[in-house]
């Protein structure tokens, strides 16, 4: 009998319909051509294509953090279910938890709506979600855009269709510019919970779970409707307090497409083993179960249960993990740096990954 809530069995994100390995090469390509970019003076920017936040130099001593991200295909679960009140949390998340890992302080964010038709109450719903994210986040919304294109969105169902994008701006010292480049092996890795599945993978797990009012026990209560549109995390205020403890805080990163993958965005010769992970959210479980996706898929194409990491000296871990549970419960120690460069290790579900190529049997 097939699986309730599923099309079909599934081995990979490919066969959902995003091919990551060919979106990885395009963008090679894309950044290939705009590192020729020559403006006829002096360059600003002080970290290269793909950390989490672009440091441009300003006069003095201050750099200005630039990052752009959207909601992704997380909208359709929104426009099937006629609730638009969170979505904005999700579009201020994922740029501000970007600019954080910078050590910058998001001051910011412009958003662009694009819509299939431009409705009031939708409109109200989209700003009601960006002034709570703003708000978490510390940052202002002082523009932004709104495009009524039809012939480029269809919704789910039309006239409903949008996209939501947001580029944040944040400032940061530039002897406080955290890249990654202190971190050594033996390093702690703390991770803070996430809320489920965030704003990566969902062209997979609406494959998977295509019932949106459906109440499965793993559930524990909420509808599949209501955990798809749980919003991301905002991380920003406990990791500016985190940075502001004085304690050695080496390296950032939050957890999104590539899972686990994204520790190694950081500027840094070395590796990272996971051995004792924060739990893994039930709503990825189910996935797993009613896609027929293996581990190592789920690994590299969702955060698994945890949202952002942060690496600090062995000897501030204790009071970092106490510092960060304070806002985010269930902080905790999840491994270490190590000496395997490029490498992170899940010994618990026996998987090794390298950027660019995923999570594969140890």
């Amino acid at each position: 009998m097939p699986r309730r809530g599923n099309l079909r069995p599934m081995t990979d994100y490919a066969t959902a319909g995003v091919d990551a390995a060919g979106a990885g090469r395009g963008v090679g390509a894309l950044v290939g051509v705009l590192r020729t970019i020559d403006t006829g003076r002096e360059q600003r920017s002080l970290l290269g294509s793909g950390h989490y936040a672009s440091v441009l130099r300003l006069s003095g001593t201050t750099g200005l953090v630039l990052s752009t991200d959207g909601v992704g295909t997380k909208l359709i679960v929104a426009e099937e279910m006629g609730r638009f009140d969170t979505v904005g949390i999700d579009c201020i998340a994922m740029n501000v938890n970007d600019v954080v890992c910078v050590g910058a302080d998001p001051i910011a964010l412009l958003d662009y709506i694009a819509v299939e038709e431009a409705r009031d109450e939708v409109l109200v719903e989209i700003g009601r979600g960006l002034k709570a994210g703003a708000e978490d986040a510390g940052v202002e919304i002082p523009g932004g855009e709104l495009a009524v294109v039809p012939e480029l969105i269809r919704g789910h169902p039309s006239p409903s269709g949008i996209d939501l994008v947001g580029m944040c701006v944040g400032l940061v010292e530039l002897d406080s510019v955290i890249s990654g480049d202190r971190v050594q092996p033996g390093d702690a890795i703390v991770g803070l919970p996430s809320s489920g599945v965030h704003s990566n993978g969902y062209t997979l797990a609406r494959r998977a779970l295509t019932e949106l009012d459906e109440a499965p026990p793993e559930l524990g209560g909420a509808t599949v409707g209501e955990t798809l549109i749980e919003p991301t995390v905002i991380y920003v205020r406990a990791v500016r307090k985190l940075l502001a403890s004085g304690l050695d805080v080496r390296g950032l990163a939050h957890i999104t497409g590539d899972g686990l993958v994204n520790l190694t965005r950081l500027h840094a010769d070395v590796g990272y083993r996971i051995d004792s992970p924060l739990p893994v959210s039930p709503v990825f479980e189910l996935i797993a179960a009613r896609a027929g996706v293996n581990a190592a898929e789920m690994w590299h194409v969702f955060n698994m249960g945890c949202g952002f990491c942060c690496v600090v000296a062995p000897e501030s871990a204790d009071q970092a993990v106490a510092l960060l549970a304070e806002r985010h419960p269930g902080a905790a120690v999840i491994g270490e740096a190590t000496d395997r460069t490029g490498l992170v290790e899940l010994p618990l579900v026996e998987l090794t990954g390298r950027a660019g190529d995923g999570f594969s049997a140890a």
